[in-house]
């Protein structure tokens, strides 16, 4: 699939085969979504969580950015998109679960850790470096612990501090706050390899990430 000629010859045969076999599926998804978990996760073109997890229509309220980041809990002046879809997930449609799914070779992650666009002008890298600023003290965390070194380990520790910083972020959020502590909410953090296609799931107490 190179274009959208070819994308247009995926969408009829979706409809010849996918949206005629689910037919009884989309009529109930016409009148509404009730979704159970969101899944945050990032913008790049190979890590699409529908396909990972083998979901259905409507099974999983999906959110996607650049390094798959949340910002903390702020109500300033802007246009707050994350903040507005997991006021949405949280509040409107009740989703029991929340994950947060990093992956391998993660541009925004690996731009964090370089800094190779820090002076860049909005348009040209500036907005992506704004952004990233969110992943700074995960970039100190990381150079802390392997210094200059810019190995496929050290990308992937970067990937995973990405992660926790969006669960930490999460947790700013009073309602997230609040349906977490009463058992109503849970949080987890996961990491998709794409070298080997192996899932990892991060363990809450002592934040090591193991094969699913």
């Amino acid at each position: 699939m190179t274009d959208f000629t070819d994308m247009l010859a995926g969408y009829r045969r979706f409809r010849e085969t996918g949206w005629a076999q689910q037919r009884g599926r989309w009529d109930e998804l016409n009148e509404g979504q009730s979704p159970r978990v969101m899944v945050i996760a990032c913008s790049d073109s190979r890590v699409d969580p529908t396909q990972i997890f083998d979901s259905s229509p409507g099974e999983i309220f999906v959110v996607r950015n650049v390094a798959a980041l949340v910002p903390p809990f702020e109500t300033t002046p802007g246009h707050h998109g994350v903040s507005a879809a997991l006021e949405f997930a949280v509040q409107v449609l009740k989703v029991g679960e929340i994950v947060v799914m990093g992956h391998g070779k993660c541009g925004g992650c690996k731009a964090a850790l370089s800094h190779d666009l820090k002076d860049a002008e909005p348009g040209d890298g500036g907005f992506i470096h704004a952004w990233i600023e969110l992943l700074d003290d995960a970039r100190e965390t990381v150079i802390a612990a392997h210094g200059d070194e810019r190995s496929d380990a050290v990308e992937r520790a970067m990937e995973q501090e990405a992660v926790k910083v969006s669960l930490a972020n999460l947790r700013t959020f009073p309602c997230v706050r609040s349906k977490e502590r009463k058992g109503e909410l849970k949080l987890v953090g996961a990491f998709f390899a794409i070298a080997d296609g192996q899932l990892h799931v991060m363990d809450e107490q002592s934040g090591i990430f193991s094969p699913a």
